[in-house]
């Protein structure tokens, strides 16, 4: 049987990057308002390990986002499916990424969504023509490097 997963992403500030993955990939940012109202009743969290997102209660050190089509948890809002888990660690990225992310939009589409993930926050590293195609390579806002192809 497959064993289920999910990419787990570290940051300085997971919030930002949910909101911007979420934008860029179209998924949904999970939002845990139901989850956390339990576990402050129950006292299983005390709010030292919330924040404040978009105007709702979110955890201060994580942020996910799951494919809007994939089942998730009704209860919690976590996705059951395709998803990224953004943690917040507190040392800064460094170097090449040893994985990363390829987005494809379809064909004709590589310079429109460049453009729009630039709107978000990315950057343009540089266009690589290859034999084999063409893509670009780009930062997220926190500097982790994606291929658009």
């Amino acid at each position: 049987m497959p064993l289920h997963w999910k990419l787990v992403i570290d940051c300085t500030d997971p919030h930002r990057q949910a909101a911007f993955w979420g934008a860029a990939l179209d998924y949904t940012v999970e939002d845990h308002t139901a989850l956390i109202a339990r576990l402050l009743d129950t006292g299983a969290i005390t709010p030292d390990a919330l924040t404040e997102a978009d105007g709702r209660p979110a955890w201060r050190t994580l942020a996910a986002v799951r494919h809007p089509d994939d089942p998730y948890d009704p209860a919690s809002d976590t996705g059951l499916g395709r998803r990224i888990l953004f943690q917040a660690v507190p040392e800064p990225k460094e170097g090449k990424n040893r994985l990363h992310l390829d987005v494809h939009p379809g064909p004709g589409e590589r310079a429109a969504t460049v453009t729009r993930l630039e709107a978000l926050g990315a950057t343009v590293l540089h266009e690589v023509a290859e034999p084999g195609g063409a893509w670009t390579v780009m930062h997220d806002p926190e500097g982790n490097e994606f291929c658009v192809h």
